[in-house]
């Protein structure tokens, strides 16, 4: 299958797609607990009026058209030094 990443032989290294994978996979995952976390202490009364409205105006990184070139730039070089596998 073309479209599929592979490691190398020994299975120890990713290449920068698989590793991007691998990070936004992680962020995603830690957002959720974070998520299902903040619910269980909202629910419990455990968070104050003062913290909601704190983590309410705590603004939420966006991703910028300059990260994603710049993803897109990893993502070219790391093609670039791969032998061709056709």
């Amino acid at each position: 299958m073309p479209d599929v990443r592979s490691m190398d032989r020994q299975g120890r290294r990713m290449d920068a797609r698989d590793r991007l994978i691998v990070a936004l996979y992680a962020q995603l995952k830690a957002e959720r607990e974070t998520r299902e976390t903040l619910e269980w202490a909202i629910r419990n009364g455990a968070v104050s009026q003062e913290v909601l409205e704190a983590i309410a105006a705590d603004p939420v990184p966006v991703v910028t058209s300059k990260d994603i070139a710049s993803v897109e730039k990893i993502i070219a070089l790391d093609e670039r030094r791969k032998p061709n596998r056709n």
